[in-house]
């Protein structure tokens, strides 16, 4: 990693330079370097990042499990920071204002799944982290229609979380389908899985967790849940829904046969290892339900920001350095972080 700090019209930046396992050889994956500094077009805002959560689909990319969309990429889809330039067209924001840039980057706007609100299932979807450069960098640029206004007050590595873990809780506690007052289990508790609970619980829900982490399971039951055990444990009861946030298709089977009749199995990620056989009597009969989550829309993020900010879930944060996002995927990877691991500019 070049010590030396960026020269004015520079700015520093991690990039995929060779996708595979991270934490184990260097170099790895990410390598930082500077490049010139990004001008904004007509409908963009650049932004300059304060902080950046660190999402598994980072790790998935750094790794290899997604290919690479575009050549040296900078990772991250959860920045915030400070609006410090403007497009022409852009009259969303002012320099100056604090700004969200999250997954969802860009449609179509015109095709049949854009026109009905379903825009998270545009063909022509771009991502930022994946198609454009993300976060794990000093400054960004962004779309300003995908972009969200933040709030001034809490601190940008609670608000970073929001952008992806947040969000993409929020659509799958939606797509889980969870009756008024029912029972969540929850398989796997990282970032998203510990701001999903809280959502649930906030509306009145029940909670159940199942994670091979006793770390994770003490902040599930510090947080609220009724129950926390390991990932293949037995529910307390027969769920009436359930989200799998793990990246594991093994665990596929066992959150099928937790729920109840009629229960709903959302898997929230972008990647998962195969699923083994299901057996339909055990795991689908009596109308269960397994559905998949596929990003989001925008119309979801600002409902899920608005619901935050009403419940203000709390954010469990480990901080890292900027320059130190190769240490911060390694623990994500190794199961060392518990709640969320966030970069912070400085």
């Amino acid at each position: 990693m070049d010590a030396a700090g960026p020269v004015p019209g520079e700015t520093g930046a991690w990039v995929v330079a060779h996708p595979g396992p991270v934490g184990t050889a260097r170099p790895g994956p990410l390598v930082w370097e500077q490049r010139l500094l990004p001008e904004p077009g007509p409908r963009e805002i650049l932004v300059e990042v304060e902080a950046c959560g660190v999402c598994r689909t980072d790790l998935h990319l750094a790794e290899g499990d997604l290919a690479p969309r575009a050549a040296r990429c900078t990772p991250g889809h959860e920045a915030v920071g400070r609006v410090r330039a403007a497009g022409s067209a852009v009259g969303e924001f002012a320099v100056g204002d604090r700004a969200g840039v999250a997954w969802l980057a860009g449609t179509c706007g015109s095709c049949a799944y854009c026109r009905t609100g379903r825009e998270n299932l545009c063909p022509d979807s771009r991502y930022t982290g994946w198609d454009r450069h993300g976060g794990y960098a000093g400054h960004l640029t962004a779309d300003a229609r995908f972009a969200y206004r933040l709030p001034e007050d809490p601190p940008a590595e609670e608000l970073a979380p929001l952008l992806c873990a947040g969000i993409i809780g929020y659509r799958a506690l939606e797509r889980a389908e969870l009756p008024p007052g029912g029972l969540l289990g929850i398989y796997g508790f990282g970032a998203s899985a510990h701001l999903t609970a809280q959502l649930a619980l906030a509306r009145g829900a029940r909670v159940a967790v199942f994670t091979r982490g006793a770390g994770a399971r003490h902040l599930a039951l510090e947080l609220g849940a009724g129950f926390a055990g390991d990932s293949y444990d037995p529910p307390p009861q027969p769920l009436d829904s359930a989200i799998l946030f793990a990246p594991a298709g093994e665990l596929v089977p066992a959150a099928l046969a937790a729920l109840d009749r009629g229960g709903t199995l959302a898997v929230a990620g972008i990647h998962l290892s195969d699923i083994p056989a299901l057996d339909y009597q055990r795991h689908l009969f009596q109308e269960r339900t397994l559905r998949s989550v596929t990003a989001n829309t925008r119309a979801d993020g600002r409902a899920f920001l608005a619901e935050a900010a009403r419940t203000r879930p709390e954010v469990r944060v480990c901080r890292y350095p900027l320059r130190e996002a190769d240490t911060a995927l390694a623990d994500l990877a190794a199961d060392r972080v518990t709640g969320v691991a966030v970069l912070v500019a400085g």
